[in-house]
Order: C-alpha cells, then sequence, then structure tokens
C-alpha cells in the first residue's frame, strides 16, 4: 500500500520562501515520476511541478523560476523549494506519483501566503 505523507507547510508573507517534504512508502521510490499537486479553494487540483527517475523537472507556468522540485532516492523523498512565494500560492499541497497518481492522496500539507 502506497503511502505518501507531506510536510513543511504554514503562514509566510509574501515573498517569503516554504520548503516542503514528502515521504513515500510501500513503492520502488527510485523507479518512479513523482510529482507536486495543489488544492486551492474551490479550484481543481493542478500539478505544480513533476520529477522524472533521472531528476529532470517540469513546472507549471505559474510557478517557473520560483519553485525547484528535487528528489532524494536514498531517503524515499521529494521536495519542493518556494521561493518569492505570493498569495496565489495558498492552497493545500500534495505530493503524488506522476504522470498518474496514486487514487489515495496524503493528508497534504497548507501553505498560506499573506499579502
Amino acid at each position: 500500500q502506497v503511502q505518501l505523507v507531506e510536510s513543511g507547510g504554514g503562514l509566510v508573507q509574501a515573498g517569503g520562501s516554504l520548503r516542503l517534504s514528502c515521504v513515500a512508502s510501500g513503492i520502488i521510490f527510485s523507479f518512479n515520476a513523482m510529482g507536486w499537486y495543489r488544492q486551492a479553494p474551490g479550484k481543481q487540483r493542478e500539478l505544480v511541478a513533476s520529477i522524472n527517475r533521472r531528476g529532470s523537472s517540469n513546472y507549471a507556468d505559474s510557478v517557473k523560476g520560483r519553485f525547484t522540485i528535487s528528489r532524494d532516492n536514498a531517503k524515499n523523498a521529494v521536495y519542493l523549494q518556494m521561493n518569492s512565494l505570493k498569495p496565489e500560492d495558498t492552497a493545500v499541497y500534495y505530493c503524488n506519483l506522476f504522470p498518474t497518481a496514486y487514487p489515495t492522496w496524503g493528508q497534504g500539507t497548507q501553505v498560506t501566503v499573506s499579502s
């Protein structure tokens, strides 16, 4: 059974930074591409960034140049460094497999950016 545990969210002022972490279990982590997703109130969940097995990454246009995704296969972990945060980045952030997400999501971590 796949388990995904996100952490690192919080309340930050606009322009600030946060680093999110996600630890996965129940999968051969190094074989899987991973993604960070977010869901803002009243909106659909969207993909923010993805990273493949080799470490190549892609980003949504809205976060390009501000967010950096990385992974540590030895720790079964994927990270999201978020800089220059904006109020529109406020959402619950989740990690999951990419491109096909595992159907059971973790609890997510809340990121709130105040203006």
